[in-house]
Parts: structure tokens; C-alpha cells; sequence
């Protein structure tokens, strides 16, 4: 079975071949290397025993259906934030931004646990975290004219280039590869975490300091460690998506794979804002 070390794609059934219907005929055909079977396409069939036709089988999620599903989420996202910029007025961005942020943190652990996908909750995910982003970009818009466009290109140039070198250098994950990079994501969540937890109870900036004042460089070093981190997860994303593809995974599954996009991309976002902050300090 395919396992993937990113969480919001290491479900237990996730990118696994999906078993033909009970009762449906045809032998399996094997492609090179691939080691899984492909059933007829058949639209269904009555057995010879007089039971009904049985369900046709599922498709097999392809590279067109998660761009398709990414491109979707990310639309639903970036109308949402559209709205909260010009609709949430700026004394109820602190409430919202939390708010947003710990419903957000929720669904993503709904969609992660969930056996089956939901593309539902994916599509709330992308409109509850589009709030946030709105919000978010604001209040760093209102201090640094310009900083978010900066971010946005910034994101998707980084997410480009991660795309091209996964590609053309023909980068392979090995588990070591994979071991490292979770650890060191949950390792960092947990530290973040805990430093949302300080800021909240002192009242003070924190690790990483607040939207404008002075720099550290602990501050500009996490940031930096944020951005390498969220990098490193687009690859194991990237990687699991192709194994999937490569295996033949359920349709359904092209939803999980823009999710677990989306949110890698979300995180890339946020980190590049903080850090363009930094440098035009």
C-alpha cells in the first residue's frame, strides 16, 4: 500500500487501487512495472446467474483531475478572501483571524480522518481558510503597500520552481528523505503552536516578533526554516501524487491530492508575507 509521510494525504486507503465490484469478470492487464490490476471499462454486466448488472467501476484519479480540483480549491479560496478584505471591517480582524484559523485547523483534521474524501469539507476548507488570507493580507497590506502581491508571486514562483526541479532532476523520495521531512514539520507545528499559546497569555510578539517593530534574527532563521519546510512538503506531495497516479488510484482521490495542495500552498503563502516583512523592515 502507498503510504505518503504528508498527513493530509497519509490515509490509510488513499492512492490504494480500488477493488473491482463483487461479481465483475475480466482479467487483470498489468502495465510495466506497475503491478496492479486495471478492470474493463464496461458500462455493466448481467452474470450468468441471473443476478442484477453490477456498478460500473470507478475511474482512476489522473494528473488533469487534480490540477482541475487544485485550480477549483484555490478559485473558491481566493473568492473567499476577496470577500473578507472588502466585506470584515478591521476591528474584528484579531476575533476573525483566530476563529477562522482554529475552525480551518478542524476541518483539516476532519478531511485528514475521514476514510473517504469529502469534497464538500475540501471546498469549506478553501472558503474558511480564504477568510483568513483576506484578513491576514490586509492588515500586512495596510503596513507594506504592495507586500501582497509580492507573496503571491513569490508562492507560486517557489512552487513553480519546486515543480521543475522535482521534474527535470528527476528527484526521488526515499523514506529516510520522507522520515526527516514529517518530523521536522510536526516538530515545527508543535513549536509554533506553543508559541501562539505564549503570545496569547503574555500578550507579547513571541518567536518570531509582530507586524512591524524590529527584527530579530531568530525571527528571520524560523522563517526561513518555515519556507524550507513548506518546500520540502510540496515534493512529498508532488511524489505522492505521481505514485498515485502511477497505481492507479480511485477518482476520488484527485480531491485529496488538490487538498493536501491547497493547504502546503497556504502555509508557503503565510510564510512569504512574514518574510518580505522582515526584509522591507
Amino acid at each position: 500500500m502507498l503510504r505518503s509521510s504528508n498527513p493530509i494525504l497519509s490515509k490509510q486507503d488513499a492512492f490504494t487501487p480500488a477493488a473491482p465490484q463483487y461479481g465483475q469478470r475480466g482479467s487483470a492487464q498489468y502495465g510495466p512495472g506497475q503491478g496492479f490490476a486495471q478492470y474493463p471499462g464496461q458500462q455493466g454486466y448481467t452474470d450468468p446467474y441471473g443476478q442484477a448488472p453490477t456498478k460500473a467501476p470507478e475511474g482512476r484519479m489522473t494528473f488533469d483531475d487534480v490540477v482541475t480540483k487544485t485550480a477549483v480549491t484555490m478559485v473558491v479560496l481566493v473568492l473567499a478572501a476577496a470577500l473578507a478584505w472588502n466585506l470584515i471591517p478591521p476591528s474584528l480582524y484579531f476575533p476573525g483571524m483566530i476563529l477562522s484559523g482554529l475552525v480551518g485547523f478542524v476541518v483539516v483534521m476532519i478531511v485528514s480522518f475521514r476514510r473517504v474524501v469529502s469534497p464538500p469539507l475540501v471546498l469549506a476548507y478553501a472558503a474558511i481558510e480564504g477568510v483568513f488570507i483576506g484578513m491576514i493580507s490586509k492588515v500586512f497590506e495596510a503596513q507594506y503597500t504592495g507586500i501582497v502581491a509580492q507573496a503571491v508571486v513569490a508562492t507560486f514562483f517557489a512552487a513553480g520552481a519546486t515543480l521543475a526541479a522535482y521534474k527535470f532532476f528527476n528527484i526521488r523520495v526515499t523514506a529516510k528523505f520522507q522520515k526527516i521531512v514529517i518530523i521536522s514539520t510536526i516538530a515545527f507545528a508543535a513549536l509554533m503552536l506553543a508559541n501562539f499559546i505564549f503570545s496569547l497569555i503574555t500578550g507579547g510578539p513571541g518567536l518570531r516578533g509582530g507586524i512591524v517593530g524590529p527584527v530579530s534574527p531568530l525571527a528571520l532563521g524560523i522563517s526561513a526554516i518555515a519556507i524550507v519546510l513548506a518546500v520540502l512538503n510540496l515534493v512529498l506531495d508532488f511524489d505522492y501524487i505521481e505514485k498515485g497516479v502511477q497505481m492507479g488510484a480511485p477518482a476520488r482521490e484527485s480531491w485529496r491530492g488538490a487538498f493536501g495542495l491547497t493547504v502546503t500552498m497556504v502555509w508557503l503563502y503565510i510564510e512569504m508575507l512574514r518574510l518580505i516583512s522582515y526584509i522591507r523592515r
